[in-house]
């Protein structure tokens, strides 16, 4: 069947609206999964010139463009310009364990090195973006997230008790970095931009990663600064977080985000999700990850066609795709399978 890339079918996804068609959606497809399905070598141009970053911008939109994608999901970073990066890796402590750390970290010079970094990388997104499609994503990386790098998630707790002071003017300060970055993101390059996005992992297989309470305190105030920057500008909002976060998600979707990735079958199933908020926000994913790994193709179209068409049926804003990302461990077999399974959706609602 023919198909045109329109991005206005993801937006109608954000509006919590019915496309006219499915959507497919990923968070991350790993450039190595790409080279394999295109035949072709471009993954080590991103970190080359302006004729390197061409050629990976070329053959990484051509990608979404030939799997039947509306968007391309593009962010760049915060964490991979922090100065000592790594602790959020986990092994290490980050770089602020103390107050007079915090005072001599330079938070003032750290918006000129991320835009020396992410400038020429969203510049070459935008020349190579296909007819018919726009971006899908900004500036990466959530608040949690960047505490960690910066102080690494063991010695959060520490800090926490420790030096509650310092704990807090840490979260503010993080919302000022992410406020003023995403404010010129959004004068340079909102307009090429459908939807903004970040994700920050706030929980793992049976709750949240720090309570509830910390969420609400420090994180939830930080969020509504950088949301309110991304609605003002009038541009609908992608949260991704992993984990069980069940007990702060009203907390967030009161902040006035318009749709919610990521979700792991063995957390809950992707009918939960649909039951307890398709009434309120867009939902996208819904296939784990694990059946693209563990299931041949055929079962993986069988499965997918099964699951998509319930999940399309009973939430009004549904995109298809992965319960979080397509690493490079994912058989680009299995992932083609989910995309053919997309295909036979579509098929079978424009023959009904």
């Amino acid at each position: 069947m023919a198909f045109e890339n329109d991005y206005r079918h993801m937006l109608d996804v954000l509006q919590n609206k019915r496309p006219r068609r499915l959507p497919v959606y990923e968070h991350i497809i790993s450039p190595e999964i790409m080279e394999k399905i295109l035949g072709v070598q471009f993954a080590a141009s991103y970190d080359g010139g302006p004729a390197d970053l061409l050629e990976f911008f070329t053959h990484y939109c051509r990608f979404f463009q030939e799997m039947t994608y509306d968007t391309v999901s593009f962010e760049m970073t915060i964490v991979d310009i922090l100065p000592d990066h790594g602790a959020i890796f986990g092994g290490r402590p980050g770089p602020i364990q103390t107050d007079d750390d915090f005072a001599k970290y330079p938070w003032d010079e750290l918006p000129e090195i991320y835009w020396q970094s992410a400038a020429p990388r969203f510049d070459a997104l935008i020349r190579t973006m296909p007819p018919g499609m726009k971006a899908l994503g900004g500036v990466g990386n959530g608040v949690l997230e960047i505490s960690e790098d910066l102080v690494g998630f063991q010695y959060l707790a520490y800090m926490q008790v420790d030096n509650p002071e310092l704990y807090a003017a840490l979260y503010r300060k993080i919302g000022d970095l992410m406020a003023t970055l995403w404010a010129e993101f959004l004068e340079r390059y909102g307009e090429h931009f459908a939807i903004c996005r970040f994700g920050d992992d706030l929980g793992f297989k049976t709750s949240t990663l720090i309570s509830p309470k910390t969420i609400r305190e420090h994180i939830i105030p930080q969020y509504a600064r950088v949301i309110s920057l991304i609605k003002g500008a009038g541009k609908p909002f992608l949260w991704h977080s992993c984990g069980k976060i069940f007990a702060i998600m009203d907390d967030v979707i009161a902040l006035g985000i318009n749709a919610k990735h990521s979700n792991e079958d063995a957390i809950a199933p992707f009918d939960e999700w649909i039951a307890r908020y398709s009434d309120r926000i867009g939902l996208l994913g819904g296939i784990d990850v694990d059946i693209l790994c563990q299931k041949s193709p055929d079962e993986i179209v069988e499965d997918v066609v099964a699951k998509g068409t319930r999940f399309r049926r009973n939430a009004q804003g549904y995109a298809l795709g992965s319960g979080n990302s397509i690493p490079e461990y994912v058989p680009a077999e299995g992932y083609l399978a989910m995309i053919e399974a997309a295909q036979k959706i579509r098929a079978a609602e424009q023959a009904a």
